[in-house]
């Protein structure tokens, strides 16, 4: 880390195998302020912790001589066709890793036939990451990657609502509304050319204690936190399917489903924000078998790895989402480097799932996952 930050390779090295290699260089191609942003996490960073962790409890159990013949990795969601259970998780100001930053992701997981969840906090406007998605499928002579939207609600519901709008004009097929993120500190001083693109005009909802004033609650950052009745606006709103971003708990997950949810996603927003939750791994269960196959559930925080991903997915999950590592290999490597890290993602999957004995993702059940003593 410094404060002259190293360009991004114009080749992938060697020795850049795994997703963990990319970590270890990213450091040096942020700034010291942009890295700690990107990797702490709340309080004491038990829940960041956790969310790694877990996965070392976790072992699999593989089927001996299983028949491999005819096995792939696709699946199907809301419509569309996904090579794999693999999506690019929404992250904010990727400009602080790459200068093409969401433009370069929008263009790694168009080749790499993966999904992308764009924020509402990109530093590029949703119009500009889905054209240039869209002309680089057409350069390539394929279909585009399905791109979803990542709405934070603001304070003003026309403003949310203009920027659901939006996200149908420009071609995005689902809307993931993220509940869990409205009340987080930050210290974080963006640079110069980096900004919340798509909120260009519209107040920033934000607020700084002083002594003898309000902290937090009863301030209009507290009060503007999403409530149910938000969720049950939005599915007025639109017609796009609505993916819930957030949930912990299975009670949660039955109410957002019966309010018209399309899915949900577990997610302790990457021990982000309040610490002390427990780790994703350990809370699909619950949330699974809350909304007992009824929708698509998805799971975010700490995957770095095939294996990772096969656990989830044994557990109950659909897909999976990829969030830190995206910033970690564009910073490196730009846009070669995002598809270099989806790719071997990919890879890693496909012999996992091989070496389990679990040829399609329908043969990956909760048998295969023991829980190790001592771990």
């Amino acid at each position: 880390m410094s404060e002259r930050p190293l360009p991004p390779l114009t080749q992938i090295p060697a020795d850049l195998r795994s997703l963990a290699d990319y970590a270890r260089r990213a450091a040096d191609h942020f700034t010291v302020e942009a890295w700690h942003h990107l990797e702490e996490g709340s309080g004491e960073g038990q829940t960041l912790r956790l969310n790694r962790t877990a996965f070392a409890r976790r072992g699999l159990l593989p089927r001996a001589m299983a028949d491999l013949r005819g096995g792939e990795t696709a699946l199907d969601l809301f419509g569309r066709r996904h090579a794999a259970p693999l999506m690019l998780a929404p992250l904010a100001y990727q400009r602080l890793a790459h200068p093409d930053g969401e433009l370069a992701v929008v263009r790694a997981a168009t080749a790499l036939d993966t999904g992308m969840i764009v924020s509402t906090l990109a530093s590029f406007t949703l119009e500009e990451i889905a054209e240039a998605g869209r002309s680089f499928a057409g350069e390539l002579g394929k279909d585009g990657a399905p791109l979803w939207f990542q709405l934070y609600l603001q304070p003003d519901r026309r403003h949310s609502l203009d920027l659901v709008r939006r996200a149908e004009a420009a071609g995005y097929e689902a809307i993931v509304l993220t509940i869990d993120a409205a009340i987080k500190l930050s210290g974080m001083t963006l640079p110069p050319g980096v900004s919340a693109a798509n909120l260009a005009g519209m107040p920033m909802p934000r607020h700084t204690a002083t002594p003898g004033g309000r902290i937090l609650l009863g301030t209009p950052l507290a009060d503007a936190a999403p409530r149910w009745e938000d969720l049950a606006w939005l599915r007025e709103a639109t017609r796009l399917p609505i993916l819930v971003k957030g949930m912990v708990l299975g009670e949660d997950a039955r109410r957002a489903v019966d309010l018209g949810a399309d899915g949900l996603i577990v997610s302790n927003h990457g021990g982000r924000v309040l610490d002390g939750l427990p780790s994703a791994l350990d809370m699909i269960e619950d949330v699974a078998a809350a909304v007992d196959g009824r929708i698509p559930l998805l799971v975010d925080g700490g995957f770095r790895s095939g294996t990772d991903m096969v656990k989830a997915l044994a557990l109950g999950a659909r897909s999976v989402l990829i969030g830190r590592p995206q910033m970690h290999a564009l910073a490196v490597a730009g846009m070669p480097g995002v598809a270099h890290a989806i790719h071997l993602l990919r890879t890693e999957l496909e012999v996992t799932m091989a070496g389990l004995g679990c040829p399609r993702l329908a043969d990956i059940t909760r048998e295969r996952v023991i829980t190790l003593s001592g771990a």
